[in-house]
Formats: structure tokens, C-alpha cells, sequence
């Protein structure tokens, strides 16, 4: 009976895999991006062979290094156990390395020591990621063995920028003994700590550490590192007490997340959300690239638009002032073309708000404030977020040239509200249901007779005829910029073929 729990201590089940069936594989895809899985051996201080696996993107945006977390397994388990954590922090630009501690998994070694020697074998890996200049900073991520493994050695390397700790003992005198009444070894408890004694013997002389040296709330009291907590509440191997005592005497900053299930279960989404949003902010990775990265030719940019760049002057002044007219609803005060460069910004400007208002009076009309979104062309758009509308590929056809937006101006946003807007059929205008509109004049008609009698009559053919003038606005408007965008874009082309 004495033997077998020392085994169970020192020489848990090991896992047996194969890297190819149990791991991600070489290159993969995820959530739309490709990564590699890079396997390598590390040599620790006993001379134990490590195997490690380091899960890296397959292309590093701008060449710039990425942050690391390290994933520290339990006492039976493996790197495998990781597949799980490159999920979570492989989208947000953080590798993940994960290793088979020695005695585990296909690693050297015939015992695990429940975190004494395995803080070395991190030692190692940590050393190794400092001489990659491909890795930023670096976390920690330990479960059950793991944890202890991270906290351990988290005491003795203040530069880890994080550390999370999954169901972490505080003393493995005391959790032995717990074990005693959890495996229901009926003996009296004086013959229980004799028993334990004659096992810290054993241990010694067979996987040399003494279990009476891992205590981790006194570790605790000397680390500092930013530290987030997790246990399950059914953890009946290693009670919640366990991380509660540690947490107590945790000197770094600290919080903890309890939640359902038991020390073997799989842990809850909003648990791998909180241990992600905890990882990034200490770690602090470069920002991913947006999916809709590729597809930002749908914007026009004039900025590099001057005076002698192929493009007939006069008449793109005559198409900017016909917007212009539209918008203020007055005729051109100047007779003849002024220098591009130096007014297309002006005009652009000042017809920006005028125009924006006309847009808003069209959403308001199609769907109401607070309306469905409404699907177009690959992209949805409501009249709140006119942010949207620039990305909409009703723009052009796939076939014209990209125009990239990288100013952040005043002036290139206001031209970019202008230029960039969808020319939307004018079939949308009349979207309308006649119902609808005999409802919406029935109650106004209703409600202006009410509280101005006959001049409420007055003010509804007013409204009707200020709006169908802004309809007329907007279709000269869509028309005219229809109009703009194409002869820039034949310009351009126009240019390219000369060069060329």
C-alpha cells in the first residue's frame, strides 16, 4: 500500500503520444491565420533530454518579436495539454511553448518531483526563449504540477511578466495527508504522519527532493509577479483551500476565478477569456492584423492628388463645384479653374457637413433610428455607424485599382467622407412600402391638426417638399461623385499605362 502511493507521488501514469496525432499540426490554420508548430530538444542541468514544441506564426508581422507564455503541464500529463492555450493567445499575437518536464511525456527521466526539479527544466526553457530574438517577454501558465512549477520558480525570476496558476497546492506534506483520507487508507492518523515519514524517506532516496521543502506559501510571500488564480470549486484531489492560502500570502498583484467542475475537467469558456484578457494585458502584444486588412482598396484617397498629374484640371473643378452647388444650393461664385492642389481640399471640406446631414436624412428614411442592419453587397451598415459605410463594395468592381488610406488628418477623413461613400442604387430611396407611408401621413396629419389646425397643413406639404428636394440632392449628389471617382480612376490609369 506504502509502495504504491510513493509511486503515485513520484511515478503517476505516463503519458505515452504521438507528437503527430496529439499535437497541432506542422502548419495550421487559425481563425484565418497560419501558424507552424516548431518541435526542438533542450538538455537540463541533469542531462535529461526535453522534448518541447514552440507554436509560432508562420509569417512575424514586421519581423518584430511576440510575446511567449510558457505551458507547464501536470504530474500525468503532457504537452499536448497545451493545445487548449495555443487556441486562446495564438489569435492575439502571443506564441505559446510548451514542454514534457522530465519523467513526463517522451522526456528523459524516471520521477517527477511535483514542481522541485521541474522549475529547472523551466530554467532551462526560459533561458532558451531569452536567446530567441524572435520573443519578447514571457508568462507562465501552469496547471496542478504546473502551477506549483510556475510559482516556484516565479520566486526566483522576477523579470516573468505574468504568471496564471490552475489549481496550485500550497503544501505537499499536507496534501499527502489529505490524499490518506480522499484514497480512505484506514489507519489511525499517528500511524498516517509515520507512514508519510517513512514515504519523504523513500522519496529522497529515489527522486532526491524532500517533500517537506515544498511549501509555496512561503514562496509566496516573496513573489511579485502579476499572478491570476484559477480553481474548481468540485476539486476533490486539491482543495480550493489550497490556492486560497497561496492567494492569502501572495505578495504580487493578484485575482482569482473560481468555477464549476473538478480538478481533471475542462475548463469553462468565460475561464480562458479572463486568463487571455489577463496574459495581454501584462504581456502587451503588438496589435494582430484586422481581416479587412486586404480589402481597403474600396477607399479613395486623393492625397496624392496634384496639379500636373495627368488629370484634366478644369473639369474635375467642374464636377467638385457641381457637388458644391448641390450641397449649398447656390451656383459657383468663380468663373474659371483655381489651383487644384491648393482648393480641392477647401471645397472637399466644405461640403462635407452639408452632405453628411443629407446622408443622415436618407438612413433615417430607410430604416428609422435604432433600425435592423441591413446587408449589402458582403457588408451591413445602420445609420450609426457611418464608419462602416467606407468598406462597403458597392464602391466598384474587384477589378479596379486599390487605393490605400493610411492619413489620419482632418482633412484626408473629411475628403474620405465625400469620396467614400457608396453610390447606393436610387431603388433604396423607394423602399418605402406605400402602407408605411400612408400610416406616417395619417398621424402627422393627425397630430399637426391637433396643435396647429390649419397650418399643420402648411408645414406637412412644406415637409414633403424640403424632403423630396434633398432626395434630388442626393441623387445629383451620388451622380456626381459616381462621375468624380471614374475619371480619377481612368486618370490614374491613364498615367500608369504612360509610365509604363
Amino acid at each position: 500500500m506504502i509502495d504504491q502511493f510513493i509511486n503515485f507521488v513520484i511515478r503517476p501514469p505516463r503519458a505515452e503520444y504521438n507528437p503527430d496525432h496529439y499535437l497541432w499540426e506542422k502548419d495550421f490554420t487559425l481563425a484565418g491565420r497560419r501558424y507552424r508548430r516548431e518541435d526542438l530538444e533542450l538538455k537540463n542541468e541533469r542531462g535529461h533530454t526535453l522534448k518541447c514544441s514552440h507554436y509560432v506564426p508562420a509569417e512575424f508581422p514586421d519581423d518584430s518579436p511576440l510575446p511567449c507564455v510558457v505551458y507547464c503541464h501536470g504530474n500525468s500529463g503532457c504537452r499536448a495539454d497545451a493545445n487548449e492555450a495555443a487556441v486562446v493567445l495564438l489569435p492575439s499575437n502571443i506564441t505559446v511553448f510548451t514542454l514534457d518536464f522530465s519523467g513526463s511525456g517522451l522526456s528523459d527521466g524516471d520521477y517527477v518531483s511535483l514542481g522541485w526539479h521541474e522549475k529547472d527544466d523551466l530554467k532551462v526553457v526560459v533561458s532558451y526563449l531569452r536567446g530567441n530574438k524572435k520573443v519578447s517577454c514571457i508568462g507562465l501558465w501552469g496547471r496542478s504540477m504546473g502551477a506549483v512549477t510556475c510559482l516556484l520558480y516565479g520566486a526566483e525570476d522576477p523579470s516573468i511578466a505574468g504568471m496564471v496558476l490552475d489549481s496550485a497546492f500550497s503544501n505537499l506534506f499536507n496534501l499527502m495527508l489529505e490524499l490518506a483520507d480522499v484514497y480512505k487508507i484506514r489507519l489511525p492518523k499517528f500511524t498516517v504522519k509515520m507512514a508519510v515519514q517513512y514515504m519523504r524517506r523513500v522519496i529522497v532516496k529515489k527522486a532526491k527532493f524532500d517533500i517537506m521543502r515544498l511549501d509555496c506559501v512561503k514562496v509566496a510571500t516573496k513573489t511579485f509577479i502579476p499572478a491570476l488564480f484559477g480553481h474548481a470549486k468540485d476539486d476533490k484531489f486539491i482543495h480550493p483551500q489550497h490556492s486560497d492560502a497561496i492567494f492569502e500570502s501572495y505578495s504580487g498583484d493578484k485575482n482569482v476565478i473560481k468555477f464549476e467542475g473538478d480538478h481533471n475537467s475542462s475548463r469553462p469558456p468565460f475561464y480562458y477569456d479572463s486568463v487571455c484578457i489577463f496574459l495581454y494585458n501584462v504581456l502587451h502584444p503588438p496589435q494582430p492584423p484586422s481581416v479587412l486588412s486586404g480589402k481597403m482598396e474600396k477607399y479613395c484617397d486623393l492625397r496624392d492628388l496634384k496639379s500636373g498629374s495627368g488629370v484634366d484640371e478644369n473639369l474635375l473643378y467642374e464636377i467638385i463645384a457641381g457637388l458644391r452647388n448641390v450641397t449649398h444650393d447656390a451656383p459657383s461664385s468663380s468663373s474659371g479653374p483655381r489651383t487644384l492642389s491648393a482648393t480641392m481640399g477647401e471645397m472637399l471640406l466644405d461640403m462635407t457637413p452639408d452632405f453628411n446631414d443629407i446622408l443622415a436624412i436618407e438612413d433615417a428614411e430607410l430604416h428609422g433610428d435604432g433600425g435592423p442592419q441591413i446587408q449589402h453587397d458582403g457588408c451591413s451598415f445602420t445609420s450609426s455607424n457611418r464608419e462602416s459605410w467606407g468598406r462597403c463594395s458597392s464602391l466598384g468592381t474587384d477589378d479596379e485599382p486599390s487605393i490605400n488610406r493610411t492619413s489620419t488628418n482632418k482633412y484626408d477623413e473629411n475628403t474620405i467622407n465625400v469620396l467614400a461613400t457608396p453610390l447606393r442604387s436610387l431603388q433604396k430611396i423607394r423602399l418605402k412600402s406605400s402602407k408605411n407611408e400612408d400610416k406616417k401621413k395619417c398621424k402627422s396629419k393627425k397630430n399637426q391638426k391637433k396643435k396647429n389646425g390649419e397650418d399643420g397643413e402648411g408645414n406637412e406639404e412644406e415637409s414633403s417638399g424640403s424632403k423630396k428636394s434633398k432626395h434630388e440632392k442626393f441623387e445629383k449628389l451620388e451622380a456626381l461623385s459616381q462621375r468624380l471617382r471614374l475619371f480619377i480612376l481612368k486618370g490614374v490609369n491613364h498615367k500608369k499605362n504612360c509610365s509604363s
